[in-house]
């Protein structure tokens, strides 16, 4: 039987899961400067899911180490991560042939990093967050943020090249290392709080909270600001990552795990979120299958072609992007349910661990 914290973080992990559907979905195949209607409650997901897997795999991480005390033991974690870094980062690299906007090899980065702090101090912890948000904010000034970038049509010119990707990789790409390593090292210090604890659920999500509805009430009196460069810095969304961006997503993220643990405790022995849960387990695995499979049937159902560039495509109508994810998302969690029945782990993260151990 899965224990009340596993259900609770796989069911973050589910939620995240739905929403990255939604996202590249609707990237893909819909709007994504639209604001209104449901074209707008699309959008609504973008830049959430990502931060929340993100810090959700830091957490993992964390969670990995937690329990490993003798120096030996702890070598071998290390050496796991640092394996399962490059194992993402080549599977990543591989699959930006096919999907332009992968994250996998940027896990691999933060992983990377993650192989040395993870058994830091939460001080170093602390630091090494601020120093990736301070090193991305520094770099803008030397460096203009669309370097590289067709922003119609969201391609990275020059990724194939050495100069470009290591740009993309380490400062302008979708979720580059900095600042997004801030998030996974975020993820690391979270990890290591006792969620069984309902006193340190409570506490995170008044912080979680207050963080997210101090950012949007910033936001909403920026229209008074007369500077267009601050009404820019403080609503920028996703790209370019700035700290008001990224303080409000990892609140957000808080706020969603914080209720995830609860609705675990309280509807532990539920079906419905133990399917849910089988789903989280399995984030690899759907990540790829999403952007292969899944792109492959919206393409089939809307007569779409995949191919043909973002900028020049009509939109399709909000609502079938909506419908299908939904749809989508419930084959997911019935096929991760009748798998996990037979298998202990999904099949790419089997293949993972087999390489990585």
């Amino acid at each position: 039987m899965m224990k009340q914290r596993a259900i609770g973080f796989d069911v973050a992990r589910g939620y995240a899961i739905f929403g990255m559907f939604i996202v590249n979905f609707n990237t893909v195949f819909g709007s994504h400067t639209d604001r209104s209607g449901v074209s707008g409650f699309l959008n609504l997901f973008n830049g959430n899911s990502s931060t929340l897997f993100v810090i959700l795999a830091g957490m993992g991480i964390s969670l990995l180490s937690t329990k490993a005390q003798l120096p030996e033991e702890r070598r071998r974690i290390k050496s796991v991560i640092l394996k399962r870094s490059w194992f993402l980062f080549v599977l990543g690299v591989l699959f930006s042939i096919w999907w332009p906007a992968d994250i996998l090899h940027f896990y691999g980065g933060y992983m990377h990093v993650a192989s040395v702090l993870v058994f830091s101090s939460g001080a170093y912890l602390i630091g090494g967050m601020m120093a990736a948000v301070i090193i991305f904010h520094v770099l803008l000034i030397f460096i203009p943020f669309d370097t590289g970038w067709d922003l119609a049509s969201l391609q990275y010119v020059d990724f194939w090249t050495v100069t470009g990707f290591i740009r993309n990789t380490l400062y302008n790409g979708w979720n580059p290392i900095f600042p997004w390593l801030a998030y996974f090292l975020f993820g690391l210090l979270l990890g290591r709080k006792n969620w069984n604890d309902r006193s340190v659920r409570k506490k995170w999500l008044i912080w979680g909270i207050v963080g997210f509805v101090s950012i949007a009430l910033i936001q909403q009196l920026s229209r008074y600001i007369p500077s267009d460069e601050w009404q820019f810095y403080l609503n920028a969304d996703y790209l370019p990552p700035f700290l008001p961006f990224m303080i409000s997503t990892s609140s957000f993220a808080v706020v969603i795990i914080v209720v995830s643990m609860y609705i675990g405790e309280r509807f532990k022995e539920s079906k419905l979120l133990k399917t849910l849960a089988s789903t989280g387990q399995m984030t690899l695995t759907h990540y790829v299958l999403h952007l292969t499979l899944g792109l492959l049937l919206l393409a089939f159902v809307t007569g779409k072609d995949l191919s043909a560039d973002i900028a020049t495509k009509a939109a399709t109508p909000p609502w079938i992007i909506l419908a299908f994810s939904i749809e989508y998302f419930l084959l997911s969690c019935t096929l991760s349910h009748f798998w996990l029945k037979k298998f202990q782990h999904g099949p790419l993260e089997t293949v993972m661990r087999k390489i990585t151990g």
